[in-house]
């Protein structure tokens, strides 16, 4: 195997570890303050990419425009949290978590409806913005362009949120409702107005990431499904609900999957599969999961 597959394996691999973590931050924040598992999660990555292909079409005639049509996505999947909350989620908070895990599925089965009814069951493809439809030259090595967008989306989402959680007063305040509502309640924070504002966050992050990783996607009712179930492994491997576990368990998944596709080209995804096993044996409580959020 020559050095620069292995390279190209590797910046492979970050891209895709990187994608997975922007669908899988949402999934990790929802689930560390409300220990929510949301099955819903790659139904509302899948609106806000159709919401961004709605905005952009199928050529985006700039970088700008991609990434603001990404917003736009994120928003509106925010404003869909928030009515999802009013109606279902804080209805359910103080029941057994299988009476959630059903009603997110419900959630699910709704939204992929909704979905059909308005954009229809046709697939669509969107090409990236001529600024990233190209190749970054070193040496023998080309890296996509659109790769290295996808890699330095993943690092600012991971810094900006890392950031706002340890950082910041209102970080602080979640971490303290996270780990005790009820003391937190009667310290004065307003614990509903607190889980209310992360579920919007967490649909806003699905949102941003359905409209970020657009170009090169094929656009349909199933999109959703092509990145969640990596995006479940990495939060469980990253130790549920921890946003830097779930940052790193998605680099390492995603130089597996990329280091499987070149060694054992037959069988797409069987060293992810076999990984996720042995380290669940061996670690069941995840990489850093006794340290929640």
């Amino acid at each position: 195997m020559a050095m620069i597959d292995i390279v190209f394996t590797l910046v492979n691999g970050l891209a895709t570890g990187m994608a997975v973590f922007l669908v899988a931050a949402g999934l990790t924040l929802i689930f560390g303050i409300l220990k929510i598992l949301n099955f819903a999660h790659g139904a509302f990555f899948m609106i806000g990419a159709y919401v961004s292909y709605s905005i952009i079409g199928s050529n985006p005639s700039s970088l700008w425009l991609f990434v603001a049509a990404a917003f736009a996505g994120g928003i509106v999947v925010g404003a869909l949290g928030y009515v999802a909350d009013k109606i279902v989620l804080r209805r359910l908070r103080d029941v057994d978590e299988a009476y959630m895990l059903i009603a997110t599925f419900a959630v699910l089965l709704v939204c992929s409806g909704v979905v059909k009814l308005i954009w229809g069951v046709d697939y669509a493809s969107v090409n990236p913005p001529p600024l990233l439809d190209g190749a970054v030259e070193i040496g023998q090595l080309f890296i996509p362009t659109y790769s290295i967008f996808v890699i330095i989306s993943g690092l600012i989402v991971f810094i900006l949120l890392d950031f706002a959680i340890h950082r910041t007063w209102l970080g602080k305040l979640l971490q303290s409702v996270a780990n005790d509502s009820w003391m937190s309640g009667l310290l004065g924070i307003n614990v509903p107005i607190a889980l209310t504002a992360t579920v919007i966050v967490s649909f806003m992050l699905a949102g941003l990431a359905g409209g970020l990783l657009l170009a090169n996607q094929t656009l349909s009712p199933i999109l959703g499904e092509s990145y969640l179930l990596l995006a479940f492994m990495a939060v469980i491997i990253g130790g549920l609900g921890n946003v830097r576990g779930a940052f790193i368990a998605a680099a390492l998944l995603g130089i597996i999957e990329s280091g499987s596709s070149l060694i054992l080209p037959n069988m797409p995804g069987m060293a992810t599969y076999i990984f996720v096993i042995a380290f669940l044996l061996a670690k069941p409580q995840g990489l850093l999961g006794a340290h929640r959020i």
